[in-house]
């Protein structure tokens, strides 16, 4: 942050200038670890995000300048050689105190000379940062940007910050204008909110305040919502129960042991998995925590009774929520490469449970069937099946967990290698063997070159003879 500071601040040269907001709140709880910057400049912030940008080229950066906002006159310039960006705010009001007052907590009100020097804090957000408050900057803040309402849930989860009673009770009333607010503000929040280590305490608040009905009214919905006898709550505390799961798999807490019994060069690749970039500022760990959160979005509207024995069921829920989570998702304008993701690990979720009544151990067709079933998730999905797992504990609970736990172990290796590899090479392409078989192509040659993959898999036909054996084989089982 000092570096980048000590550049925008040479760039700005004589204007009047001050840094606000996060990286003066985090220095003030020790956080160092912040190069994003906000200023705030006397008289025009385009002229001083020309003159950074220009700075910057000059020091042999390739800058990214570009408008944030034209009500408010913001802009952004990104050092991408860096790895940071400034945005750049002219003063709004009359002086300094009443831009801060404009803001919308008062640990984000505080503000230090840009040259260095006290930091100016009108509001008292220093006190309250000391006291782990988190206090609204003004009665209208929330009126002013109803997005702040998710902003409050954030912030007490990643600073370790309790919210005010006047703060929580503003926020109540406030909610319902979120849904004026835009989407993709809406899921940037979101989005940090569920990638936060105390991702299930954001969600219990943002559900206590009202705003979780706004803005995943499919979690809301599932909210008292009876299950059958093998699950030990409803359906959104078991939806929570997996999230939390979730989480304990990716920092590496396993209570039952699971990661732990794979090798390491299965946890290195699960890590890796987990830290890939996905999309929309998501890796696929991420994503992870999205498909556990939506993965049984459509138990609401699938519940039914058994007449003949009372049974609770949950028909079709996979399929249904696959569409669910694409559509929430594209209502908060994620990218279609996260939306296809989530929903493909909501539309497989129950697939590795389908593999427990097989018999054991698995056989390389049944894996086969799984990987090319799965795709492109059979890693991601096996680890939510897991999860899933674990958080389901009604009756017979540990029987059925050991049952899973086991076939997930045999699974996710080959998942991961089928991740990194891919199925292995066809030894033979389409158009040889239609030419073969003397046959032109059609729906047929992508059903059979399957068949022969399968066969290949398993360990069956391993030459290009072999494989035009057994599809001469299949061919004539066809026409008998």
């Amino acid at each position: 942050m000092i570096d980048a500071r000590e550049q925008v601040r040479r760039a700005l040269g004589q204007r009047r200038a001050w840094l606000v907001g996060g990286a003066v709140r985090d220095r003030a709880l020790g956080r160092e670890g912040a190069v994003d910057l906000d200023v705030v400049v006397e008289g025009d912030a385009r002229e001083a995000a020309a003159a950074l940008a220009g700075a910057l080229r000059r020091a042999g950066e390739r800058p990214a300048r570009f408008a944030l906002s034209e009500e408010f006159g913001a802009w952004r310039v990104v050092a991408r050689r860096g790895g940071w960006h400034v945005d750049i705010e002219p003063l709004h009001g009359e002086g300094l105190a009443q831009d801060l007052a404009r803001r919308d907590f008062t640990v984000n009100a505080i503000a230090e000379p840009l040259e260095g020097g006290e930091p100016i804090d009108p509001l008292g957000g220093l006190r309250d940062l000391e006291a782990g408050r988190l206090r609204l900057a003004s009665g209208r803040a929330l009126r002013e940007d109803p997005l702040r309402v998710l902003r409050l849930a954030r912030m007490t989860i990643e600073l370790g910050l309790r919210a005010e009673r006047d703060a929580v009770r503003a926020a109540q009333a406030s909610a319902p204008d979120l849904e004026g607010v835009s989407a993709e503000r809406i899921f940037q929040e979101l989005r940090r909110i569920v990638e936060a280590r105390g991702a299930i305490d954001g969600i219990e608040l943002l559900a206590q305040l009202g705003a979780l009905a706004v803005v995943l009214p499919e979690l809301e919905a599932t909210r008292g919502v009876e299950q059958n006898r093998f699950h030990h709550l409803d359906v959104y505390g078991h939806t929570l129960e997996v999230l939390s799961r979730v989480i304990a798999l990716q920092e590496g807490r396993d209570s039952e042991g699971w990661l732990a019994s794979l090798d390491g060069r299965a946890r290195a690749a699960i890590d890796s998995l987990l830290h890939e970039p996905l999309g929309d500022e998501l890796t696929r760990g991420g994503a992870l925590r999205w498909g556990a959160l939506l993965h049984d979005a459509a138990k609401p509207r699938t519940r039914e009774v058994r007449p003949a024995d009372g049974r609770v069921t949950f028909i079709g829920h996979d399929a249904i929520g696959a569409e669910l989570a694409r559509a929430r998702l594209g209502s908060l304008r994620a990218g279609e490469r996260v939306r296809a993701h989530v929903a493909a690990l909501v539309r497989y979720h129950l697939r590795l449970g389908f593999l427990v009544h097989k018999p054991q151990p698995l056989g390389r067709r049944a894996l086969f069937a799984y990987m090319r079933g799965c795709e492109p998730v059979a890693a991601d999905v096996t680890l939510l099946s897991v999860a899933d797992r674990l958080a389901t504990r009604g009756a017979s609970a540990r029987r059925a967990i050991d049952a899973h736990l086991a076939v997930a172990r045999q699974v996710v290796g080959e998942a991961l290698r089928w991740r990194e590899q891919g199925p292995p090479a066809p030894l033979l392409r389409g158009d040889e063997l239609a030419a073969e078989l003397g046959r032109p192509a059609g729906p047929w040659l992508g059903a059979l070159l399957e068949r022969l993959a399968e066969a290949q898999y398993a360990g069956e036909i391993a030459t290009r003879e072999q494989a035009l054996a057994r599809a001469r084989a299949l061919e004539a089982s066809q026409q008998q």
